[in-house]
C-alpha cells in the first residue's frame, strides 16, 4: 500500500487554495512577529493551556495510508483546540468565515486530537491577534468526532488523487534509473572516482567537499550518481543548486543526456522571478496582473497537464503552460517543483534567509539532497545573503510621498525610524566619522523598523491606488529583509552605520556565514559541494558550513600538463603604488604574448580603472594588435556580441581586457582556436576597503588568519578561475601569463594547483617572446 506523508498546513492548502497572487499580502508572520505572540498568548492563556502540541493521525484513504501531522498552538483542558492566527487586518473586518482555510487546519487538529484521546466531540477555538491595535478576537465551534473525520476524510480523497499520480510516476522513474548506464562510453580522468564518491556521500547522508578542474565531467559526475542513488531510495528528491545561468543549462544537457539512455525524471528550472515575468513593470497585485488574479482558481488543472505531459520543464515550457492557463510563470514553476525530481535553481532558493523556498525546506518533508556548483561563489553571495542594509534616502523619499492627514499611523512609523537615523547621523558628526561600527546591534532603530512593518502590511492592502504604494512596498520588503537578519544577529555580525553623498546607510554586516550556511545544509540528507577552483580546500569547507569531519577531494586535471605553457613574469610589480611606474612593462609583457602567435586572447585586471589605463597604452604603443576592452554595465547581448569576437580562424589576433572575478573570467567557454592565450596582472587582492578590512580583523580574531581569508585566498580563486578560461577540452593549447612579482612568493606558490608545477619564470620581455614561440613551434 502507497504510504504518504504530510502536513496538515500543506494538506489543507493545496486541497483548497483558491483566489489570487497579492505581493501586499506577504508576510513573514511567523518569523518575524508571529512566534514571540503566539508564546505571549499562550503563556496568558494560563496553566490549563498546553502549548505547542505535536498531533499525528495515520489514515487509510482510497487505498493510500496517509500519516499526517502537524502542531497545535494550544490544548485547554485536554478537549479545547486553539489555533492562533496574527494578522494586520483591522478587527471590525475579522469575522467567523473570515479565512475558511484557518477553520479547515483547525478541524484537522480536533479529529487529530479526538483519534488520540477518544474524545466524542471537540471544541474549536480561533483566536485573531490584530498586531498594531494588540487586540484579540476568538470564535468557537463544537464539532463531533464523525463530522471532523468525514471533514478530514474528504480532503485527503481529494489529494490521493494525486498522490496516487505521483505514486505511478515514482515506479515508472524508479524503474528507468535501475536500468540507467552512464550516458557515455567511456569516463573521463577521474570522473569515476568523483561518480562513486558522489554516491557514496548520498547514500550515507553525509556531505563532501570537492575539487573537480575543469574537463573532469563534474555536472554529469554528481547527477547520473545521485539520480541512481534516488532509484534506490536512497534520497527523494535532486536540488542542483549553481550561480549562473549557463551553468544551469549545462545541468539541464545532463538530465537530456540521461534521458536519452531510457531516463524518466521530472526536473524543473527555476527562473528568477524578474527575469520571467510576463509584464513590463512587475506588480504582484490582482489588480494589477491578470497571471495573478486567480492564480490558485487555476492552477491544480494546469499542473495536472504538465505533469501529465513534460518531463524537462525548462524555461519555455513553464512560459508556454503559463500563457496557457493565464498563471503568474514564476509561481507556476514554484508549484510544480513540488511534483519534479530534480530542481535546477539559483543558491539564494536555500541560502537566502528571506527568499528560500519555503514550501520545501520550512518543513522536513522528505530526503533532499543539495548538488552545490561552482561553490566558490557561494562565499561572497552568502555574506551578501545574510546582511541587509536601510537607508536613509529611502525613508525620506516614502515619507515625502505621504499625505501627513491621511496616513498618520504609517508616518508616524517612518518619523520613528528617521528620528533613530538623525541621532546616528549627529552620532558620526560628532565622532568626526564617516564610518562607524559596533559589534551590538542597534536595539531601539530595529525596534522602529519591526513597528514600520506592521504598520505598513495593514496600510499596503488599504492603499492600492495610492501613488505612494510602490515607495512603501520597496521599504516594507527592505525592512522585512533588515528584520529578518536582525534574528541571526550575533558574534559573526557588525552593524556598520555610514555617511556617504549626502546619504545614512545602516548596515548589518555578515562576517562569517558558515554557521547560518550549514544549518540550511542541515535540511538536506547530503550534499555535495563542488567547484573546478577549491584551493586551499580547507579554506572553503571552514567558511561554507563544513565540519572537521567533512569528507573533502581534490581532483586532478584530466588535460595534458604540456598543453598549457603557464610563464610567471615577476619582474613587474602591479602592487597599487607601483601601477604607473610598471604600466609600459605590463603593457610590453602583453604584447609579446599577443605577437608569439596570431590568434585571440584575453587579459585580466584587478580593477576597471587600472583596465582602462593599460589598454589605452596598449592601443597607444600597439595599435597593429585589435582589442576590444569590457564595460562597466553591459547587457547580456553586448556580452553575447564581446564573446562572439573570439572565433577561430579569425584573420587577425585580438586581444580583450576584462576584469578579474567579473562576467568574462568565469564560465566562459571558448574552445580550441577561439582562445590561444591569456595572462592575469596582479594577484586578484580587492582593492583596500572598509568591510574588507572588518573580515580580515575577525579572521585574525578568530584563527589568526584575517589577510588570508578576507584578501589573498578569494583574489587568488579569481586568478585560478580566469586562467581556466584557456585549456577547456583535450586537444586545447594555449599560453598563461602571470604578471606581479608576489606569484613567486611562497604563500602564492603554495595556492598553485598540482598542474601548475611547471610554472616557468621569466625576467624581460625577451624572455616571453623566446617562451611563447618556443612553445608553439612545438605544437
Amino acid at each position: 500500500m502507497r504510504k504518504v506523508q504530510i502536513s496538515v498546513r500543506r494538506l489543507v492548502e493545496f486541497v483548497l487554495r483558491s483566489g489570487s497572487i497579492d505581493n501586499r499580502m506577504t508576510s513573514s508572520d511567523r518569523a518575524l512577529e508571529g512566534t514571540k505572540i503566539h508564546q505571549l498568548l499562550q503563556k496568558e492563556a494560563g496553566e490549563e493551556y498546553v502549548a505547542e502540541v505535536s498531533l499525528k493521525l495515520e489514515r487509510i484513504v482510497d487505498g493510500i495510508a496517509f500519516s499526517l501531522d502537524g502542531r497545535a498552538d494550544g490544548i485547554i483542558n485536554d478537549q479545547m483546540i486553539d489555533e492562533i492566527k496574527t494578522t494586520e487586518t483591522p478587527m471590525e473586518e475579522i469575522t467567523e468565515d473570515f479565512r475558511p482555510l484557518h477553520w479547515a487546519q483547525l478541524i484537522c487538529y480536533g479529529f487529530m486530537l479526538a483519534e488520540k484521546s477518544d474524545l466524542a466531540e471537540v471544541t474549536l477555538q480561533l483566536t485573531y491577534y490584530q498586531v498594531s491595535d494588540k487586540e484579540v478576537k476568538q470564535f468557537q465551534r463544537v464539532m463531533s468526532r464523525e463530522d471532523m473525520g468525514a471533514f478530514v476524510d474528504d480532503l485527503l480523497s481529494k489529494y490521493a488523487i494525486w498522490a496516487k499520480a505521483s505514486a505511478a510516476w515514482e515506479m515508472k522513474r524508479n524503474k528507468t534509473i535501475q536500468e540507467l548506464t552512464f550516458p557515455y562510453d567511456n569516463y573521463r580522468s577521474g570522473q569515476r572516482e568523483l561518480a562513486i564518491a558522489v554516491y557514496r556521500t548520498v547514500a550515507s547522508e553525509e556531505s563532501l567537499f570537492c575539487e573537480a578542474p575543469t574537463g573532469i565531467g563534474k555536472t554529469m559526475s554528481t547527477l547520473f550518481p545521485s539520480v541512481k542513488a534516488m532509484g534506490e531510495g536512497k534520497t527523494d528528491k535532486l536540488f542542483y543548486f549553481t550561480a549562473k545561468t549557463i551553468t544551469r543549462q549545462v545541468a539541464e544537457d545532463a538530465l537530456d543526456e540521461m534521458r536519452r539512455k531510457g531516463l524518466a525524471a521530472r526536473s524543473v528550472t527555476i527562473t528568477a522571478k524578474d527575469k520571467i515575468c510576463f509584464l513590463d513593470e512587475r506588480k504582484c497585485e490582482p489588480d494589477h496582473c491578470q497571471f495573478a488574479r486567480g492564480y490558485y482558481d487555476r492552477l491544480n488543472e494546469a499542473l495536472f497537464d504538465m505533469l501529465q505531459t513534460e518531463e524537462a520543464i525548462t524555461r519555455p515550457i513553464v512560459e508556454s503552460y503559463a500563457r496557457k492557463y493565464t498563471l503568474c510563470p514564476f509561481e507556476l514553476s514554484l508549484d510544480v517543483a513540488l511534483f519534479c525530481d530534480v530542481i535546477v535553481c539559483d543558491y539564494n532558493y536555500l541560502f537566502d534567509p528571506v527568499v528560500y523556498l519555503k514550501r520545501f525546506f520550512a518543513e522536513a518533508l522528505g530526503k533532499y539532497t543539495f548538488l552545490v556548483d561552482e561553490v566558490h561563489n557561494l562565499v561572497d553571495r552568502a555574506r551578501s545573503m545574510y546582511s541587509a542594509t536601510l537607508k536613509k534616502s529611502l525613508v525620506m523619499q516614502v515619507k515625502r510621498g505621504l499625505d501627513s492627514k491621511k496616513n498618520k499611523r504609517l508616518l508616524n512609523a517612518i518619523n520613528a525610524m528617521n528620528k533613530e537615523m538623525i541621532a546616528l547621523n549627529k552620532k558620526l558628526k560628532d565622532l568626526e566619522k564617516t564610518i562607524y561600527v559596533q559589534k551590538d546591534e542597534l536595539g531601539d532603530w530595529n525596534a522602529s523598523v519591526l513597528k514600520f512593518t506592521f504598520v505598513a502590511k495593514e496600510w499596503l492592502p488599504q492603499n492600492a491606488q495610492s501613488e505612494s504604494q510602490a515607495d512603501v512596498l520597496e521599504l516594507y520588503f527592505e525592512s522585512l529583509r533588515y528584520i529578518a537578519i536582525a534574528e541571526f544577529y550575533d558574534e559573526r555580525y557588525v552593524t556598520q552605520v555610514t555617511r556617504s553623498h549626502g546619504d545614512l546607510e545602516i548596515k548589518q554586516l555578515c562576517l562569517d556565514p558558515a554557521f547560518l550556511l550549514s544549518e540550511k545544509l542541515k535540511l538536506g540528507s547530503s550534499s555535495v559541494l563542488f567547484s573546478a577552483t577549491l584551493r586551499p580546500i580547507d579554506y572553503y569547507t571552514n567558511v561554507l558550513g563544513g565540519q572537521e569531519d567533512t569528507s573533502r577531494m581534490i581532483f586532478s586535471s584530466p588535460f595534458k600538463q604540456k598543453n598549457m605553457h603557464l610563464l610567471v613574469a615577476d619582474y613587474i610589480s602591479t602592487k597599487y603604488q607601483m601601477r604607473e611606474n610598471s604600466m609600459e612593462a605590463v603593457v610590453d609583457a602583453l604584447y609579446a604574448l599577443a605577437s608569439g602567435k596570431k590568434g585571440n586572447y584575453l587579459f585580466f585586471f584587478p580593477s576597471f580603472l587600472y583596465l582602462q589605463k593599460v589598454y589605452d597604452l596598449f592601443k597607444e604603443k600597439y595599435p597593429n594588435i585589435r582589442s576590444q576592452k569590457q564595460e562597466t554595465a553591459m547587457d547580456e547581448e553586448q556580452r553575447e556580441q564581446f564573446l562572439e569576437s573570439f572565433q577561430a580562424g579569425n584573420e587577425e589576433s585580438l586581444v580583450g581586457f576584462c576584469v578579474l572575478g567579473g562576467v568574462f573570467s568565469e564560465g566562459v567557454d571558448l574552445r580550441g582556436e577561439r582562445l590561444v592565450g591569456a595572462a592575469v596582472v596582479g594577484v586578484g587582492l580587492a582593492q583596500l576597503n572598509h568591510e574588507s578590512d572588518l573580515i580580515k580583523d575577525y579572521y585574525n580574531e578568530t584563527i589568526g588568519r584575517g589577510f588570508d581569508y578576507a584578501y589573498q585566498i578569494p583574489g587568488m580563486n579569481k586568478v585560478l578561475q580566469a586562467v581556466g578560461r584557456v585549456i577547456r577540452g583535450e586537444s586545447d593549447c594555449g599560453v598563461v601569463l602571470l604578471i606581479e612579482e608576489r606569484f613567486s612568493a611562497d604563500r602564492y606558490r603554495a595556492l598553485f594547483p598540482a598542474h601548475w608545477n611547471h610554472a616557468k619564470t621569466v625576467k624581460s620581455t625577451d624572455d616571453i617572446s623566446r617562451e611563447v614561440a618556443g612553445f608553439w613551434q612545438n605544437r
